[in-house]
């Protein structure tokens, strides 16, 4: 038998930021971190495997480093079974770990797509966070000339643009009318689209696959209207799901979506069990409802969450919901996206005023490298609340969509906006008198006034 005070189930993102800060914040503690991976992939890093970063070896997380330096115990192996009323864990090998209190971070697995006829083929490949699956599947793809993506997330779209860079001949098939539709607004799709198509992938939209055909290794797909497109490895992207069969299994409450019903504290039905990351329920900040949103950022700051929260509640240290803060890049394009898009408020019916403006990324324009940049904001009519922005432009788009995030958390107003003091400089950001999120704040404001006289 092998006693702990606190038990971590999982060693990625989640996992790891649920020890480390459990760690700090209760240093008395015996911290135990169970994981299966020897080794654990950065999550949002996979997809820049199969180009920019050449191998899973540059895409590791130093989890083991920080496990050690906090002074925090690792086993490698896996969990099978959970007794809830002794708090007892049992191994696959047959031990049993005794915990006071317990962080299930168990993550998510690609969906499986068993309705799809031809989905067990040879070289048809989907994209979990295993190191020894990625690693088989590159060595696979050197071979491989003509590479079909299904399904064109964040995911798909990225792992399409390193392909392309690799060599390869890459169709992207996505059943939506756009790419990356399920998270922008159409406007950014289409600018998404159009870069990542001049980039050289052929991009088919608004169509499905009806199946993989080959003798025994995977020739191509047939789509809805018949068409047939040869490949010699297809991938597929379409979606993740929570793994939470371990946590069903003890009894644990899941939604209708799969994922563990958890508090703003990140605690399970049982309060010495907490969840945290992919496998962990998940409300909009905005709208309440429950909403299936996977990303290593959400994760790290329910893990943060919990970990504070262990040993003794603060009420001031809770998880309100995700702002669902997403962002990728197409070559020098940068596309992010906080909060509510315009499509999605409308959808549940807030009555908003959106903003617009587009600039250049620095100043003056005539510097080297300088970039277009919008910002779209949506914002609550009545309240002048900001509910949500998108953001497209060069690579800097990154921390300006992270302060959209902020604002909405912190539910700021476009008069907030309007006030704010920022810091400017020629060679890192906009022009003071053009700032985007500010100009994109004066044309709300002004839509706002004239809808008030």
């Amino acid at each position: 038998m092998i006693n702990t005070d606190v038990l971590v189930i999982g060693s990625s993102a989640a996992g790891l930021v649920a020890a480390t800060t459990g760690k700090r914040v209760n240093p008395q503690k015996q911290f135990t971190v169970l994981t299966m991976q020897a080794k654990t992939l950065i999550p949002c890093g996979i997809p820049y495997v199969f180009g920019s970063v050449s191998s899973t070896k540059n895409n590791l997380l130093p989890a083991e480093q920080m496990f050690e330096k906090n002074g925090i115990n690792v086993i490698y192996d896996e969990a099978v079974s959970i007794d809830r009323e002794k708090k007892i864990v049992k191994l696959k090998n047959g031990e049993d770990i005794c915990y006071e209190k317990l962080v299930i971070g168990t993550g998510s697995i690609p969906k499986a797509p068993t309705w799809l006829k031809g989905f067990d083929l040879n070289n048809v490949f989907s994209v979990p966070k295993n190191k020894v699956y990625v690693d088989e599947m590159q060595e696979k793809l050197k071979d491989c000339k003509k590479v079909i993506t299904i399904g064109a997330g964040f995911i798909g779209v990225e792992i399409s643009d390193e392909l392309i860079k690799a060599g390869k001949e890459v169709v992207l098939i996505e059943k939506l009318p756009h790419i990356l539709g399920l998270a922008f607004d159409t406007d950014i799709s289409i600018k998404a689209e159009k870069a990542l198509n001049e980039r050289g992938v052929k991009i088919m939209t608004g169509i499905g696959v009806n199946e993989l055909f080959g003798n025994g290794k995977v020739e191509g797909v047939i789509l809805e209207n018949g068409d047939k497109i040869p490949a010699d490895a297809v991938i597929l992207s379409m979606g993740y799901k929570p793994n939470t069969e371990l946590a069903a299994k003890s009894g644990l409450e899941v939604n209708k979506m799969g994922f563990i019903k958890v508090d703003e504290y990140m605690r399970t039905g049982d309060t010495n069990i907490f969840a945290v990351g992919d496998c962990a329920e998940k409300r909009d900040f905005v709208t309440r409802k429950t909403c299936p949103v996977m990303l290593a950022s959400t994760a790290c700051a329910e893990a943060r969450i919990a970990g504070m929260n262990l040993c003794k509640l603060s009420a001031i240290k809770t998880f309100s919901g995700t702002i669902s803060i997403f962002a990728t890049a197409i070559g020098n394009n940068g596309y992010g996206v906080a909060g509510l898009t315009e499509s999605i408020a409308n959808q549940e019916e807030f009555d908003i005023v959106t903003g617009f403006f587009e600039g250049i990324d620095r100043h003056p324009g005539t510097l080297k490298d300088t970039h277009s940049q919008s910002v779209k904001l949506i914002v609550g009519k009545e309240s002048g609340v900001i509910l949500g922005g998108e953001v497209s432009g060069g690579l800097s788009i990154g921390e300006l969509t992270n302060t959209i995030g902020i604002m909405i958390q912190n539910r700021m107003t476009i008069n907030s906006l309007l006030t704010a003091q920022i810091g400017t400089h020629p060679l890192l950001t906009a022009s003071p008198a053009g700032y985007p999120l500010i100009k994109a704040a004066e044309d709300v404001a002004g839509k706002l006034c004239f809808n008030n006289n």
